[in-house]
């Protein structure tokens, strides 16, 4: 009988690490951006996956907030997510650092299901593959994107002229002081107002706006501290979210923000409010978010599924109108879907192909070709990482607007009145108590 109780007590951990495992291949993590897609999908993805496997498989959805956060998990925490859609300097560094799997295409074709990933726009493709770690790898094999716009100014047209929003100058005009809100991301801001500090190089052909992209000297960093140290009067504050929900109720003017955020705002301003989005003439950048399968991942069959179900022409127009961001899939479907009689013709043959070189589509959406001939793509900083956080703790940390600096002298006046209230108690007490021992000192 101990034999026997000894038997069960080696084998009873192993047998639930063995149902664990079991479990965990009918069960798929999937960590992505709050309010980022449409969630009916998560149920019609878990009975689409039984019909084409066999298997049954439940989701567990997480969010996060910051890249770098979500990132720490994986890389530190060895979290056994299963698919991720981090951004694209995340990808980059995530590629670097050997932490992502491939995605594993073979599975569809033994269950005779549609491969989607082809859906994806080659421009979209092509700016992924400058992400890699080396020239031989392909970055499609690890990442198919997700989502994709712009950074630009988001402006309210009662206020600002469109004219008066063509340059990220508009950040130094004094008429728009405490009227700004800017995106609290150094990368973003500094990859967009580099192009405006060395837009005489640009003009002279010195420098290309990728490399200076790419070049965080601590002369390009010096210079666009130098632009946000003059804007600073004229900044109202520093957001991560709030910004397009102030500028849609009409409280700030201008918002430096990112495209999906302007759409939002657009679609959910206050009435009497008129708002606007536009990417300056120096250049910005184009960003990207994709889904990748982390190292440590335990259901990358599932996984590999699950990006395929996102390229779906029909999801990702499901996942644009739910979220107000951009899908990569470029297909006639999408096309036929986005186009718009009510918006203005623009290029988007960058995208769609020559057949879209003439359509009417949400600018916002969909910039026209010679405003993505002047974007770049955004590359990962790590190894600059602290001399740009320590640039853009500088700027944030002197900004005391009037507001601030009026509150700041009422707290500092309040206080030095009761410090100087409490002293002048304090010494008319000694000097009545002197007294008092004075006169009992003579009446003695």
């Amino acid at each position: 009988m101990r034999k026997f109780f000894l038997l069960i007590t080696l084998l009873f951990p192993a047998c639930v690490i063995q149902a664990q495992d079991d479990d965990r291949a009918h069960i798929l993590k999937v960590y992505n951006w709050a309010d980022y897609l449409d969630l009916d999908l998560i149920e019609e993805f878990e009975e689409w996956y039984e019909e084409q496997t066999g298997e049954k498989v439940k989701i567990v959805y997480q969010t996060f907030d910051i890249n770098e956060n979500m990132l720490t998990e994986i890389e530190v925490g060895q979290e056994d997510y299963d698919v991720v859609c981090p951004s694209e300097y995340i990808i980059e560094r995530m590629l670097r650092n050997e932490l992502l799997q491939k995605i594993d295409t073979t599975y569809f074709a033994q269950t005779g299901t549609p491969n989607w990933l082809g859906n994806v726009s080659p421009w979209a493709v092509e700016m992924f593959q400058r992400m890699a770690a080396s020239p031989e790898q392909i970055v499609n094999d690890y990442t198919v994107g997700y989502m994709w716009g712009t950074t630009g100014f988001l402006y309210n047209r009662a206020f600002i002229d469109e004219s008066e929003v063509q340059s990220w100058g508009a950040l130094l005009n004094p008429r728009f002081q405490n009227q700004i809100y800017v995106k609290d991301a150094f990368r973003d801001v500094y990859s967009v107002l580099i192009n405006y500090a060395r837009l005489d190089d640009i003009e002279a052909g010195r420098v290309t706006r990728q490399e200076l992209a790419e070049n965080l000297s601590d002369e390009n960093i010096d210079a666009v501290e130098e632009i946000l140290l003059h804007a600073k009067k004229q900044v109202a504050g520093w957001e991560a979210d709030f910004g397009k929900e102030r500028m849609c109720q009409g409280k700030v003017w201008l918002n430096l923000t990112w495209s999906g955020d302007a759409q939002w705002a657009i679609d959910e301003e206050d009435e009497g409010v008129d708002l606007a989005y536009t990417v300056p003439k120096e250049g910005s950048n184009a960003w990207f978010d994709g889904w990748v399968i982390p190292i440590y991942a335990k259901n990358t069959k599932a996984a590999s599924y699950w990006i395929n179900f996102m390229c779906r022409p029909e999801h990702a127009v499901r996942n644009m109108e739910e979220t107000g961001y951009v899908s990569v899939i470029a297909t006639p479907y999408v096309l036929d879907e986005m186009t718009n009689e009510e918006c203005d013709y623009v290029d988007a043959s960058y995208f769609f192909g020559p057949e879209a070189n003439h359509v009417q589509l949400n600018h916002v959406y969909y910039p026209d070709k010679s405003v993505i001939e002047r974007c770049v793509l955004m590359h990962d900083t790590a190894q600059r990482n602290e001399v740009m956080l320590e640039m853009w703790s500088r700027v944030k940390g002197n900004n005391l607007n009037w507001k601030m600096l009026t509150f700041i002298g009422v707290v500092i006046l309040f206080l030095g009145s009761f410090f100087v209230i409490r002293k002048a108690r304090v010494w008319r007490r000694r000097r009545r108590r002197r007294e008092r021992l004075k006169r009992i000192s003579q009446n003695q």
